[in-house]
């Protein structure tokens, strides 16, 4: 077995016994890279000489001591490029470290590549980036998913060993799903959004993707907990998520939402979703129906809510402090221009829709009464979690489409994350692990099953995670390249 194809926990055993080295396993990274990336197109950049230079003085006794972790290019790591795959970032470099990178280093990681990804997290199959997509690895003619797309296929790959990304509405757990690995997305305020590069403040989460579910639990220890530099950081004590690895699910009661098992379906996804849940009651789980009522507003009010957060957070992007300005010496004429010539065209429509609904006349009627349909969603999720400790569906409503299938379609577009992005707007933890295989023209695409746990309680929603995990072999498959 080569040395990209193990786990976090598995590498470290290898390091802490001395069978490998942190250069070996930053070496073995890169001969994986530069052999199948140029088909993957996972990564937009990667700085070898730093990442050995900490490789070299590594201590592997450390929590993550030694491992690198590749990082999605909207999180800020000193000396890096941070392009958000836009060319209006395109020349810039991180000045600082995002704070979950100063964690990462702290817990002994290394921060290695910059991972492609849909430009300033917009979109849902890493197609709007500047630079080109990024391929499934399962099929390369088809989608990672997105905006994370490219920290998903690395790790499914086996170009990383994990990676972060960041979750506005389902942009880790959808290229999980697609990719066949883990992704989780905490609970809001659980980790510290200092230094990713906002796109829809209330709603942004980082978070990781991992071969397995104990490597998830890891690296959220690594990066979870309050920072003074993060006003949405909260002070909730954290606790070990891999505290009930390995726990039994007797007494456990997963929720089986009504709204998320509709028709329009891919049948072999519903078919896999519910063999998970039969697969559930025979560990111990016992299932119960619960409602999620106002799940059919999810989307419009996720695309009323973001895309205005978008209006405001992307104002910034003006050409006159770093990014691409554009020729001219017409004050105005740049500010129009710069943003004409650096945003690409999904971009582009989500300020305006945002700019819209944030505009005198239209406030009221769009984004004030978004907001109350968002609490309303909100308080759904906090029903439902007074009878289950977790609630079990789709995370997709089909496998991987091949690329170029929707960009000419928007609407149908965003209707890919129509099963990940209320667990955004109520802000509680959700995860997405492999459960099955679709066969598509004769290739084989994972399918993920989606676990929405209650807010802080990662612990337990990996516990729940794990268990199928163990008793299943879809995370051990890897796409052949």
């Amino acid at each position: 077995m080569s040395l990209t194809s193990l786990s976090i926990s598995a590498l470290q055993e290898k390091l802490r016994a001395r069978e490998a080295s942190p250069i070996e396993a930053l070496d073995a990274l890169e001969s994986r890279i530069a052999a199948v990336d140029p088909s993957i197109h996972g990564y937009l950049s990667r700085d070898y000489a730093a990442a050995r230079a900490l490789a070299e003085k590594a201590d592997v006794n450390l929590p993550l001591g030694g491992v690198p972790i590749a990082i999605k290019d909207v999180i800020n790591v000193i000396g890096e490029p941070c392009t958000c795959a836009s060319k209006i970032l395109l020349g810039y470099k991180s000045t600082y470290d995002a704070t979950v990178i100063s964690r990462l280093r702290a817990a002994g990681a290394i921060p290695f590549g910059r991972c492609n990804m849909d430009e300033f997290a917009m979109g849902s199959s890493t197609e709007n980036s500047a630079f080109g997509r990024s391929c499934n690895p399962w099929d390369l003619a088809r989608v990672p998913g997105g905006s994370s797309g490219g920290s998903a296929a690395v790790v499914a790959a086996d170009e990383a060993y994990a990676s972060l990304g960041s979750d506005t509405g389902g942009s880790i757990r959808q290229p999980a799903a697609l990719c066949g690995i883990v992704g989780l997305k905490p609970t809001y305020g659980c980790v510290s959004r200092y230094g990713l590069v906002a796109f829809a403040s209330s709603l942004d989460q980082i978070g990781p993707f991992t071969k397995t579910v104990r490597d998830a639990g890891l690296l959220l220890n690594a990066i979870a907990g309050r920072d003074p530099q993060d006003s949405t950081s909260l002070d909730v004590p954290t606790e070990d998520a891999t505290a009930l690895l390995g726990r039994d699910l007797k007494g456990v009661k997963l929720g089986m939402p009504k709204e998320y098992f509709i028709s329009g379906i891919d049948p072999q996804v519903d078919a896999s979703i519910r063999a998970a849940i039969a697969k559930y009651e025979s560990l111990g789980a016992e299932i119960v129906e619960v409602s999620l009522p106002h799940t059919e507003h999810a989307v419009s009010v996720y695309y009323v809510i973001a895309t205005a957060e978008a209006s405001a957070n992307l104002a910034r992007f003006d050409g006159v402090r770093y990014g691409h300005r554009a020729a001219t010496d017409n004050l105005l004429e740049m500010y129009g221009r710069s943003r004409a010539e650096g945003f690409g065209p999904e971009v582009k429509r989500r300020i305006i829709l945002g700019t819209y609904v944030l505009s005198s006349g239209y406030y009221d009627a769009y984004y004030l009464r978004a907001q109350k349909v968002r609490t309303l969603i909100r308080d759904d999720f906090t029903k439902a979690f007074e009878k289950v400790d977790a609630i079990i569906c789709p995370t997709t409503p089909e496998p991987a489409f091949l690329a170029g299938d929707r960009t000419d379609d928007p609407l149908k577009m965003y209707l890919a994350d129509i099963f990940t992005i209320a667990c955004n707007l109520a802000g509680t933890c959700g995860l997405s692990l492999p459960c099955g295989f679709a066969n598509e023209s004769g290739k084989q695409l994972p399918i993920g099953l989606q676990l929405i746990g209650q807010p802080w309680k990662e612990a337990r929603l990996l516990q729940i995670a794990h268990a199928y995990e163990q008793a299943t072999d879809w995370h051990k498959a890897r796409p052949a390249l």
